[in-house]
């Protein structure tokens, strides 16, 4: 929900953001948001005639949609976000924010599969993690299982590379992935400083590991169709 009150206020909006999330947490980020002014004022400020719906389980205005969704049936997903007016024919990116991994490598696959065969003109980009058969990567995971948090798709976050091939095989044109400490490096020195100001980093060598286990990867289909955000959708 704050990234697209933060487009709002960039005033980068897309033609309509669409979020999804389970059910049960689509109730709690719906409650929030009417009982909040600061979440719900730019929902109805964005939006225009008459058709704004907001219940305890959906909320569909012009511009934005939360919509309940289980994301392993790619066709009742489908379904609830043609009845919030997605509309496929329009460049679409989507967003997947550490979740594929908690999905079987399968169920991600055809999760892959439906978004390449649905949007003619797409990119999908994913944040989660990366280089998991190494010694850092097995402690991340016993972790997890110890708190009864299962990856089950961590098989596919073994490279950087076998999360560009899950795209590639799955319908995408292109694919390119990047681990999160190159992405740092990327980032301008002086925002860097600021930050590592902000935030004192006592043990660099420990959250060079972390950022070396995180990536982003990125996939598009007819990527030259997809520069203006604001005839995008955004899911």
């Amino acid at each position: 929900c704050k990234f697209g009150f933060w487009k709002k206020d960039e005033n980068l909006l897309p033609r309509k953001y669409f979020e999804v999330d389970f059910p049960m947490i689509v109730a709690r980020k719906i409650h929030n948001i009417k009982s909040k002014p600061p979440l719900s004022k730019p929902i109805m400020e964005s939006h225009s005639g008459d058709s704004l719906l907001i219940d305890s389980h959906s909320l569909d205005s012009s511009r934005y949609s939360i919509v309940g969704a289980d994301l392993r049936f790619s066709s009742d997903l489908e379904e609830k976000l043609k009845k919030h007016n997605l509309d496929i024919h329009l460049p679409t990116l989507l967003v997947a924010e550490c979740v594929l991994v908690y999905m079987t490598p399968q169920q991600s696959a055809n999760l892959l599969k439906w978004a390449a065969s649905t949007f003619p003109v797409a990119m999908f980009i994913n944040y989660e993690q990366v280089n998991m058969t190494d010694r850092f990567g097995q402690i991340m995971i016993e972790n997890l299982q110890r708190r009864q948090c299962n990856l089950a798709g961590v098989e596919v976050c073994r490279s950087l590379d076998s999360q560009r091939e899950r795209l590639l095989l799955n319908g995408w044109e292109t694919a390119r992935a990047i681990d999160m400490m190159k992405v740092y490096s990327f980032l301008p020195q002086a925002d860097v400083k600021r930050i590592e100001g902000l935030e004192f980093l006592d043990e660099k060598e420990l959250f060079e590991q972390l950022m070396q286990h995180y990536c982003i990867c990125w996939a598009s289909k007819d990527s030259s169709n997809l520069a203006d955000v604001s005839r995008c959708n955004l899911c």
